[in-house]
């Protein structure tokens, strides 16, 4: 069976090889587990059974290539309509609307990205499992903008990697209720809030033991004086579940349209949170790849009424200059 990916450990002894592999691949622990459920894992050429065996420093473990990505039998109807902005046999980038959901859940009742994708008869990895075909990163219900698709095995494999190395990554506008100075990198350990199990919030490592590291970069672009909002750019550096609302929250600031992190302004429209642009290297090609996703048509008047036509079309025309700051 062709293997994805072999890797030596290199850390200290003992470390359990969920763990360990979850961090590796930047995967959930229980895709992790599923894929050792699956006798999908090896250490020194020797099926691993259990995600709690501890991996020694130099052994050798190889992650086996799943069955072959799911393919529907036919198409089935969806309501939605999702913008394909590019595709090829490896991936397929989308611009994901507002008030939907990537991937299934108990609590889910509508219809979600996966299950467009499923009708839409695409090849799709079945690394994550299946409630996550495909899936390689989230975006919140309400955040719109870019999501990475991954059509095969190789590829989400490739793809998870890079967002642990940070050769793939995403930026993000949004407007905020109060203007911020000057750019700013926020990180944190971020976990649910014990008061809003709703949120998250910035925790110490003594509150909570399920907390994740988290870093963002804030950049301002645009203000409105008068209106006291501002429109910026946000470099995500990690992938945390609300991680730029919490960061925000931390500095007291909000996203236009965020009723759950706080925002008390007159805008009663969705949230104003949409990942623009998505860089990364191509599984196959190797070649450097940007995507730009369109702006919806509520947000982008929100922009130009509040920051004007011309410098917004600006902005949103050359946005290059964003992957020069680090």
């Amino acid at each position: 069976m062709q293997h994805i990916k072999q890797i030596i450990a290199i850390q200290e002894d003992f470390a359990r090889i969920d763990t360990f592999l979850s961090k590796e691949l930047n995967l959930p622990k229980n895709q992790i587990l599923g894929l050792i459920k699956h006798s999908l894992i090896l250490i020194n050429d020797k099926i691993c059974h259990k995600g709690g065996i501890p991996i020694k420093k130099n052994d050798q473990i190889t992650i086996l290539n799943p069955k072959q990505p799911i393919k529907p039998q036919k198409e089935t109807k969806t309501h939605l309509d999702i913008e394909i902005i590019y595709e090829d046999d490896d991936i397929l980038i989308l611009n994901k609307p507002s008030n939907l959901v990537v991937h299934g859940a108990p609590s889910v009742k509508d219809e979600t990205l996966v299950d467009w994708l499923k009708a839409k008869n695409f090849t799709l990895s079945n690394l994550s499992g299946e409630e996550r075909y495909g899936i390689v990163h989230r975006l919140d219900k309400d955040t719109t903008g870019g999501i990475i698709i991954a059509k095969n095995n190789i590829s989400h494999a490739n793809l998870s990697m890079q967002l642990q190395s940070k050769t793939l990554g995403r930026y993000y506008l949004t407007i905020i209720d109060c203007p911020i100075k000057d750019s700013i990198i926020i990180e944190c350990q971020l976990g649910r809030n014990p008061r809003n199990r709703l949120k998250m919030t910035k925790l110490d490592h003594q509150q909570s033991v399920t907390s994740r590291y988290s870093k963002s970069l804030f950049i301002p672009l645009l203000t409105n004086e008068q209106k006291n909002i501002q429109l910026i750019a946000v470099k995500l550096f990690t992938g945390r579940t609300h991680q730029i609302r919490a960061h925000l929250e931390s500095i007291s600031r909000h996203i236009i349209g965020d009723q759950t992190y706080g925002y008390h302004g007159n805008f009663k429209g969705r949230i104003l949170l949409h990942a623009y642009l998505i860089y990364l290297i191509h599984p196959t090609t190797k070649k450097n790849l940007l995507f730009k996703a369109s702006i919806f048509d509520d947000m982008l008047e929100f922009l130009e009424t509040n920051f004007g036509k011309e410098k917004i079309n600006e902005i949103l025309q050359k946005p290059e200059f964003l992957l020069n700051i680090s």
